[in-house]
């Protein structure tokens, strides 16, 4: 099953046999004072400025995320935020609220097809979001949770992934155009949860067939050296059959393990992707020499 993005210029397309598919999840203001404060003056320079260097550094699309403070102008402040990575970076766009108005306001001046982040498995949610989604010919990332919450047994989290499904073929969305969300949670407050996470990949890859997402960075939160955390957990999850997460391409060691995990799974034939960033990176090293 293939998951097909696009932006006026560029096409991703998640699982197969294709390589993973790197979301680049920095362009948020959560813990950032100085992109907030920009966002909510509508200045995008550090916007603009984050898009290039996580496409510079290997994201193959960005999720943009205007969550400040103030939900009454984060509609405005997503839609502009769009427009300036779109002008700015031809990667596909994963558009990422909570709030139902920023989501269609960014929808609506989305170029190409987008990935909506995201939907949960409570009725009300699916009610507003999912038709939205089939509006604008959106794809979706779809969590497994509900009204009862995060469960911590993979076989409810496969439970509620299903009902998704269910509403998403109800509103005639295609289930390639539905990435669960296995929900990564950190191991410093459960240390079953990335086990938890890795079971949850391997059940909807085996009942369901569908394409995932996740936020990858979550495991370590808390945590020092979190880049090695990460990346292991990538390994990992890869191996269990993720194909894509929201993760921090700017931390080499991240982009490195992917394209490892791309090589060993049999992704990137004759070790060609590998070989190239490897390429790159030395030339880059003799310019700053």
């Amino acid at each position: 099953m293939e998951t097909i993005l696009s932006s006026p210029s560029r096409q991703v397309i998640i699982g197969g046999d294709h390589p993973f598919v790197i979301i680049g999840e920095r362009i948020n203001p959560t813990g950032r004072k100085v992109l907030t404060e920009q966002m909510l003056a509508m200045k995008m320079d550090m916007v603009r400025s984050d898009a290039l260097k996580q496409v510079a550094a290997g994201a193959h699309m960005l999720d943009i995320n205007a969550g400040v403070p103030d939900d009454g102008v984060e509609p405005a402040i997503l839609k502009a935020a769009i427009q300036a990575v779109q002008e700015t970076v031809d990667v596909p766009l994963s558009i990422d609220s909570s709030v139902i108005a920023a989501l269609e306001a960014g929808l609506s001046v989305y170029q190409g097809k987008a990935l909506v982040n995201s939907v949960t498995g409570e009725d009300e949610r699916l009610e507003v979001v999912l038709p939205l989604v089939k509006k604008y010919g959106a794809a979706v990332i779809a969590i497994a949770n509900d009204e009862t919450g995060i469960s911590n047994d993979p076989q409810v989290r496969l439970q509620v992934a299903q009902k998704i499904m269910k509403h998403a073929e109800h509103y005639h969305i295609p289930p390639e155009d539905v990435l669960i969300d296995p929900l990564v949670l950190t191991v410093s407050a459960d240390t079953q949860a990335a086990q938890n996470t890795l079971e949850t990949i391997r059940l909807i890859k085996e009942r369901l067939g569908v394409n995932m997402t996740c936020g990858a960075s979550n495991v370590s939160f808390g945590l020092p050296w979190r880049e090695h955390i990460n990346t292991t957990f990538l390994a990992m999850a890869m191996a269990a059959g993720l194909p894509s997460a929201i993760t921090n391409p700017l931390k080499p060691e991240i982009r490195r393990a992917v394209l490892a995990g791309d090589l060993l799974m049999g992704h990137d034939a004759f070790a060609g992707q590998f070989i190239a960033a490897y390429r790159a990176q030395q030339e880059q090293q003799v310019k700053a020499d």
